[in-house]
């Protein structure tokens, strides 16, 4: 199909001009038409998930006084009688009388009536008589981890948003919890678009191995999505229609088409699938033919450039926000750096630069072409370089590699 044919085929539903990278990522943030309903998970399934709401602690932690040393449990001034032991794991501890003495583990519930705990190191036995040996006086309260020290019941200690990795999981177990509310993971449908692309062995003449199929699974977990299939469609408009068209997933990412070549056919079936472009090109370079549609039924489309770093840079730009939108997740502001050198820039588009950090700042990698991977297997961050380029000195925003 010629360009101008393309042009008309998508007119009833064409969106809006070429963007700006921020009003594209923006768009594609409040396209997510807020978070996905909330779902009651078992604890040990949650990890990557987002808390639907926030994470209140359903008792103090500590739940009692407890021993912050191996040692000894001691009631008043010293020297101390010592009569037994009290391990970690015992629900009824016997109150201690002023002048005695426990030894007592770690974790522990303290004695009622302890005053404090004096560290095995510090202490040192004669008879039956402990004396305190440390460098300063015992204090009261010394080496004690007193009831609700960390947080009381019912206490916020995690908002809704938060995604939870291991120390979340930790915190949620330490506090009750055997279940939490979090996000339905959004669905997610990978087609990777083009009859040159090989999935196995070392391509011949004409072909090429598919980088993105590979790439673009893990990052997409990464950002809180069920990858429900991933799928190669060759450059057929009837196969692209119907893969549109029966897709079930709350959204599809597409690599490749997006631009008026003679088999990018994206435009054509997203209009008879009667979708409304949300963006239609970003002036960002690498990835400037990258869109975003909203499919009916309030599914989404993500259309990615076939070349793999502007296919990344399409995925920081448009597909993460709507991810992360989705997911219900709080995202933090983006990290800022200042450039170590002069920073080159597109004269009037954004640039994604593939960067390492070094003392003096952040610095460019070689091989950033759109088609190249080799820079960004190196970079820690990309850089979000505004027209024109950045001069050694200034601030940037850095946007984490995947």
């Amino acid at each position: 199909m010629s360009a101008a044919g393309r042009t008309a085929a998508a007119a009833p539903s064409a969106g809006p001009a070429t963007l700006s990278w921020p009003r594209a990522r923006e768009t594609a943030r409040r396209a997510g038409l807020g978070p996905l309903p909330a779902v009651g998970v078992p604890l040990a399934e949650t990890l990557g998930r987002t808390l639907a709401e926030p994470l209140a602690a359903l008792t103090d932690l500590p739940a009692f006084d407890t021993s912050a040393m191996d040692g000894w449990a001691v009631a008043g001034p010293g020297p101390w009688r010592v009569c037994g032991r009290v391990l970690a794991g015992r629900a009824e501890v016997e109150r201690l009388a002023d002048g005695y003495a426990v030894e007592i583990a770690t974790g522990a519930q303290l004695p009622p009536g302890a005053t404090a705990v004096l560290r095995r190191e510090h202490g040192r036995a004669d008879g039956t008589l402990l004396y305190d040996r440390g460098p300063q006086p015992l204090t009261t309260g010394q080496d004690v981890r007193p009831r609700g020290q960390e947080c009381r019941r019912g206490e916020e200690l995690l908002p809704a948003g938060t995604v939870i990795g291991p120390a979340v999981l930790g915190l949620a177990a330490a506090c009750g919890h055997d279940r939490l509310a979090v996000r339905r993971r959004p669905v997610v449908q990978l087609l990777v678009l083009g009859d040159e692309l090989m999935d196995t062995g070392i391509p011949g003449p004409g072909l090429v191995r598919d980088a993105l199929g590979p790439l673009l699974p893990p990052w997409l977990r990464a950002a809180g999505a069920e990858v429900a299939d991933v799928r190669c469609v060759r450059d057929d408009y009837g196969l692209l229609r119907d893969a549109l068209r029966h897709s079930t997933a709350d959204v599809t990412v597409t690599t490749g088409g997006t631009a008026a070549g003679p088999v990018d056919f994206l435009h054509r079936a997203l209009a008879e699938a009667g979708a409304r472009l949300l963006v239609d090109g970003v002036a960002v370079r690498p990835g400037h033919p990258m869109l975003l549609a909203e499919l009916p039924g309030g599914r989404h489309l993500v259309g990615l450039p076939g070349n793999p770093l502007a296919a990344v840079a399409g995925m920081l730009t448009l597909g993460l926000p709507l991810l992360h939108a989705r997911a219900g997740r709080t995202v933090p502001a983006p990290a800022l750096a200042t450039a170590a050198v002069l920073l080159p820039g597109h004269p009037a588009d954004t640039r994604l630069q593939p960067v390492r950090r070094t003392a003096e700042g952040v610095v460019p990698l070689a091989f950033d072409g759109p088609a190249m991977l080799r820079g960004l297997a190196r970079a820690e961050a990309l850089a979000v370089i505004p027209p024109g380029g950045a001069a050694a000195g200034e601030t940037v925003e850095l946007l984490e590699a995947p």
